[in-house]
């Protein structure tokens, strides 16, 4: 899997799990909607300072962004 692609469903993960919007996520990092929507699906390569922001959103270490993902549902895991 192309780190972006994996970078984009880390921050859909942790964002479902917070229970947020996009809009809302994209709000709280001042970043627009359809940017990071771009993000979440792949399409757009994020820069580290934006990355940063969305990390510091979540309350997370930026690696947590970009780590491998043990397993995803319906028990694929990550390659």
């Amino acid at each position: 899997m192309r780190l972006q692609h994996r970078v984009g469903l880390n921050i859909q993960d942790l964002r479902r799990a917070r229970k947020l919007s996009q809009e809302e996520l994209a709000d709280m990092c001042k970043i627009h909607q359809t940017y990071l929507s771009g993000v979440e699906t792949g399409k757009r390569n994020p820069s580290l300072l934006v990355l940063e922001r969305i990390a510091t959103a979540f309350g997370v270490d930026p690696e947590e962004l970009v780590r491998r993902r043990r397993r995803r549902a319906g028990g694929a895991a990550d390659s």
